[in-house]
């Protein structure tokens, strides 16, 4: 626990009502999305650049780790506390510092919503593009700490591609700000960038401007059912050898049908239907059916059942149902997701899908794939039930496989996920001991006393 003289250098530098430490403030900051639990030895709200300065430095003096924290939205243990660390959440720090439409831009703090961005961006007609599944809940401020994607990047990018600059404090409490407010300037080292999905191991994120840009008039939709994963897998290939970038390019594999059977969802897809890709280009209003028309094209082969367009909201809303009952379906599977965000080349998807069918039935395990085809980027949803001990090893098999698959097949062991406390482990896997010896030691030299969400992203 917390000595009361750090207890209280906290409450000095933010104020009382600013730094708790009852038993029910602490369990209720002892998890994010995956199962572990770990009790923080306080919670700090802070709500400004300022008082960030202000706890690191206390945490400096008294050599207590910080683990920052969003909305607690992550699945791979990014936002769980390490023993003896202070959560420091972000929750309060949601103003927006600067909104320039004239220039494209947002300023933002890292505890506002990642849709609220994008709201106000579309009230000047413009948009935020990184779209994460979570984004009605989850913050900015974790988005650039885990370097959040999600449909849209296939057309727009990651988080990264829209931070313009930064604003942080390292763990030595020094105060830094990284970028500009231009979409051109190659002044010094890019350290927007390395921030940009450090998972907060390098400097707290108190200020980020954003890049905005034009929103699209109209959104155009295609669900196309196939016969199987690989006829779907190969139609993706066919889908970005073409020159139509879609907006968002989806695929559920068999086993996510199988899930949203229950739930009805799945009553207007033809019979035999076995995989399904969700296909959207967006643009100007005249241009969608000629965009429409290219990626129908691109799709007909082998094994196609049916693909149906939706042009209107309704239309297009009817046609995503199936995508998105998937979610809470699959946790009527088992009671839990081992969730992984892997990316491997869109050309071998069709071959990594299959080890994933094969790697499943050699485990008995039920393991449900979906996720953003255009960019190679599956999640890999392994159903267990915890408490049963067999099922658990065989899970943990499963996932060694996987990863070093994944790898064999040129791929990356994360796509927008990040590595937090779950992936660790596999991280020499994909990265050599020298490169690991070049990013040790930026880290030292962001935080010499490693106080900055310790136990994450590197092997010990």
């Amino acid at each position: 626990m917390l000595s009361e003289r750090a207890l209280a250098a906290f409450r000095s530098a933010l104020g009382a009502e600013r730094v708790f430490d009852d038993a029910a403030t602490r369990a209720l900051y002892a998890q994010d999305e995956t199962p572990r639990h770990v009790e923080p030895d306080a919670v700090l709200f802070p709500t400004s650049h300022n008082d960030v300065v202000a706890l690191v430095r206390v945490a400096s003096e008294h050599r207590i780790g910080l683990t920052p924290r969003g909305a607690g939205s992550g699945n791979v243990g990014g936002a769980l506390p390490s023993p003896g660390s202070v959560v420091v959440s972000f929750e309060c720090m949601r103003r927006v510092l600067d909104f320039d439409p004239d220039n494209r831009l947002i300023v933002v703090e890292p505890g506002v919503v990642t849709e609220e961005i994008d709201r106000i961006a579309r009230g000047a007609g413009l948009f935020y593009p990184p779209d994460p599944g979570s984004g009605a809940y989850c913050r900015i401020g974790g988005n650039l700490a885990m370097n959040a994607a999600g449909p849209r990047a296939i057309k727009y990018g990651v988080t990264r591609d829209f931070v313009l600059g930064l604003r942080g404090v390292t763990g030595s409490g020094q105060e830094i700000r990284t970028g500009c407010r231009t979409t051109k300037g190659v002044t010094g080292y890019d350290l927007t960038r390395l921030l940009v999905g450090s998972e907060g191991t390098l400097a707290l994120i108190t200020e980020a401007t954003l890049k905005l840009l034009p929103a699209p008039q109209a959104v155009a939709t295609l669900r196309v059912c196939f016969a199987s994963n690989r006829a779907a897998l190969d139609a993706v290939s066919r889908v970005m050898h073409q020159d139509v970038t879609p907006c968002a390019l989806e695929f559920m594999d068999h086993r996510a049908i199988d899930a949203i059977r229950p739930t009805g969802a799945a009553n207007d897809l033809p019979p035999g239907t076995r995989a399904l890709l969700m296909v959207e280009a967006d643009g100007a209003i005249q241009d969608l059916p000629r965009q429409i028309a290219a990626l129908e094209k691109s799709l007909v082969g082998d094994g196609l059942l049916d693909m149906r367009s939706g042009f209107t909201r309704d239309d297009i809303t009817l046609l995503w149902t199936a995508r998105k009952s998937l979610s809470q379906a699959v946790k009527q599977i088992a009671p839990l997701k081992i969730n992984e965000d892997v990316v491997v080349p869109v050309s071998q998807l069709a071959d990594f899908v299959d080890f994933i069918d094969h790697t499943a039935a050699a485990q008995r395990l039920a393991v449900v794939s979906f996720g953003h085809a255009g960019n190679g980027n599956l999640h890999v949803n392994l159903m267990v039930h915890p408490d049963d001990e067999d099922e658990m090893a065989r899970a943990h098999i499963a996932l060694e496989a996987l990863m070093r698959r994944v790898l064999e097949l040129g791929g990356t062991l994360s796509g927008e996920h990040g590595i937090g406390t779950e992936k660790r482990r596999f991280v020499p896997l994909e990265i050599d001991p020298a490169t690991l010896d070049i990013m040790r030691a930026i880290k030292q030299q962001f935080d010499p006393h490693g106080l900055l969400n310790p136990g994450k992203l590197f092997p010990d």
